[in-house]
């Protein structure tokens, strides 16, 4: 995961906004000319920092709006939750289901998506999960997490993924497989609640987690600074990242990883056979112009593993850097001219 920049904001909280539906209230506060936004959704931290000191005017308002957005992505697109538009639609695959805009939204890009990196990022990989065991929130990070049953067994490659929309009506069937947005669903949030705020506050960074949109200039003008994070949990950061307009995703095994039949597996699963993904690598980090955009390719690079990554990211000219198990860092060209500084 990325994290952004020096310290972490400390504002004096004002009262915070109470969020649209009745849903519970994000946290508004300032610190040092930043507006600071907290909540929590997706099974993440939530933070947006805006550029400006605002606290009860417009500012304060679209800063909720846009916490709002990853509420409302989660409530759409969650696998977790068995009434989700998105579980109601994996139900019945092969049927026309409607479904609400961001869940519509969402399948739409994860179907660009799937065309653009030849099917290697591919949805359908929600049975595979749960075979995993991964078919419920897991306490990762609390304590090691162990699944009794048979272990990972290798699956035959499915069929290419041909979804139907119909956008007038705001129906989609999802062709035939049940689908898990949890590849690309936070990028998008994170790109939807960076367009909410842009109108009012152009100078923004929007963070979830592994991803963020840096928007803009940070306080006193220059680039934001983004820390890639070290896969092995070290305070210090592998790099730190000078971006302005562009948005950097993190995909790593160090959290969503568990034992599931004797086996170690973790949640990058491979399409392509339905197992966990990414032999020798530990971590890839993508910067983009779009979060959904660097969540996709951050995943998609994570599955060529340490033998095939390198060759695609000049492929593809993506700005990447990647950690493999044994703890080397390389960084692609693309990449290069965005370090503002590398550990020794």
């Amino acid at each position: 995961m990325s994290s952004t920049d020096l310290a972490a904001p400390s504002g004096a909280a004002v009262p915070p906004l109470q969020a649209p539906g009745g849903t519970p209230p994000n946290s508004v506060g300032t610190d040092a000319g930043e507006l600071i936004g907290h909540g929590r959704a997706m099974a993440t931290e939530i933070c947006i920092r805006a550029v400006g000191d605002d606290q009860d005017g417009p500012m304060a308002v679209v800063v909720a709006e846009a916490l709002d957005v990853f509420t409302e992505v989660e409530k759409s697109c969650s696998r977790f939750d068995p009434e989700s538009p998105l579980m109601r639609a994996n139900r019945d695959p092969a049927a026309w289901h409607r479904v609400p805009r961001r869940c519509f939204d969402a399948l739409d890009e994860a179907r660009r998506a799937y065309e653009e990196t030849d099917g290697r990022f591919d949805p359908r990989i929600l049975s595979d999960l749960v075979g995993l065991g991964y078919d419920r929130t897991l306490p990762f990070g609390s304590r090691p997490v162990t699944i009794d049953g048979s272990p990972p067994r290798r699956r035959l490659a499915r069929p290419p993924w041909h979804p139907r929309f119909r956008r007038s009506t705001g129906e989609v069937r999802l062709g035939g497989l049940p689908v898990d947005l949890g590849g690309i669903g936070k990028g998008l949030a994170v790109r939807w609640a960076s367009e909410v705020l842009r109108p009012t506050v152009p100078d923004h960074l929007v963070e979830a987690g592994g991803d963020c949109y840096c928007a803009g200039l940070a306080p006193g003008g220059g680039p934001w600074h983004v820390g890639v994070e070290d896969p092995e949990g070290r305070p210090q950061p592998l790099l730190v990242l000078a971006l302005s307009d562009e948005a950097c995703t993190t995909s790593s095994v160090r959290l969503r990883r568990w034992t599931a039949g004797g086996a170690t597996v973790h949640h990058l699963i491979d399409p392509r056979s339905g197992l966990p993904g990414g032999h020798g690598l530990a971590s890839v980090t993508v910067v983009a112009p779009d979060p959904a955009v660097a969540e996709v390719w951050s995943k998609t690079l994570f599955l060529s593993g340490r033998a095939g990554i390198e060759a695609e990211t000049t492929r593809r000219s993506l700005a990447a850097c990647w950690t493999t198990v044994d703890g080397i860092t390389d960084v692609s060209l693309a990449l290069q001219s965005r370090v503002l500084w590398r550990r020794p």
